[in-house]
């Protein structure tokens, strides 16, 4: 027996109309659907007729359903995955399940659709050549911390997921460890209430302080001017020894002669100047 294939439907964020006719025609024709939120999922098959039996995955069971879910599809069972928005495997615990199928050697395939990260994107008003997707901050204070400390030489644009009850404590640690940037908060995505905006982190912050957010929340960050990061980084290295600067370098995984060639670029003075200050 051949073994079955793993389907990753993306299932809309928010307007119904927004799922694609493949991902409609493959929930009717799997043998299961392995969905996050049962209750949430059977909204969906309900308005479209699709009545293939559902079971729940979601961050809980991840790792036990996951292997039951292996099995099944070693025996030639047919399973779609899909979120309870958005795309599976994204910022979601079905990545866990596409890995497992593929260390398996059992056929995933995605069927695209929307995806809040890239809707916000577009609709957001900043650079989208270039971006950066950081899904759910961490809770843990110290996580959180060395996760948007990641974030300060970012040039790139930043995309966050937020939920509403935790929008605001995060606006304020993005004012403090980023300062004040460009930002866009985009709020109920394709629903009736959508909202864009498009304002700075202070202002965000003052808004949301004064007024309770509502809907999930996708937060799109301009990333520190390149410009600026070089005049950052040039005082830095001012402030640094010839010995420390090197070391920064050597920190990064870089050899030391590329690393004296580096510092002395920084410092515009030859390699063997350089040479000579770390004997």
């Amino acid at each position: 027996m051949s073994v079955g294939t793993l389907y990753l439907c993306a299932t809309p964020i928010g307007n119904l109309e927004d799922i694609t006719l493949r991902v409609i025609r493959t929930l009717k024709e799997v043998d299961l659907i392995a969905a996050e939120d049962t209750r949430n999922s059977m909204k969906l098959l309900t308005h479209f007729d699709i009545h293939t039996p559902i079971t729940s995955y979601h961050k809980n069971n991840r790792y036990d359903k996951a292997e039951t879910l292996i099995n099944k599809l070693l025996d030639g069972r047919s399973i779609a995955l899909i979120t309870d928005a958005g795309m599976p495997c994204v910022s979601d615990p079905g990545e866990e399940l596409a890995r497992l199928a593929a260390e398996n050697g059992i056929p995933v395939t995605v069927l695209p659709g929307a995806c809040a990260a890239v809707t916000a994107l577009a609709i957001s008003g900043l650079s989208t050549g270039r971006f950066c997707f950081e899904g759910f901050l961490p809770q843990n204070k110290k996580d959180r911390k060395e996760a948007l400390a990641g974030l300060v030489s970012e040039t790139r644009t930043i995309i966050i997921y937020e939920a509403p009850h935790h929008l605001t404590a995060t606006l304020r640690d993005l004012l403090e460890q980023l300062g004040d940037r460009q930002i866009s908060v985009c709020r109920e995505l394709t629903k009736v209430h959508e909202t864009v905006f498009r304002t700075t982190i202070k202002e965000a912050v003052a808004t949301y302080e004064a007024t309770t957010p509502r809907g999930e929340c996708v937060l799109v960050i301009k990333g520190i001017d390149s410009s600026l990061l070089l005049s950052e980084q040039q005082n830095k290295w001012q402030e640094l020894s010839v010995s420390e600067h090197m070391d920064l370098y050597l920190s990064q995984g870089m050899d030391k002669k590329n690393a004296m060639k580096a510092v002395a670029k920084d410092r515009g003075v030859t390699k063997q100047e350089i040479y000579k200050a770390c004997l």
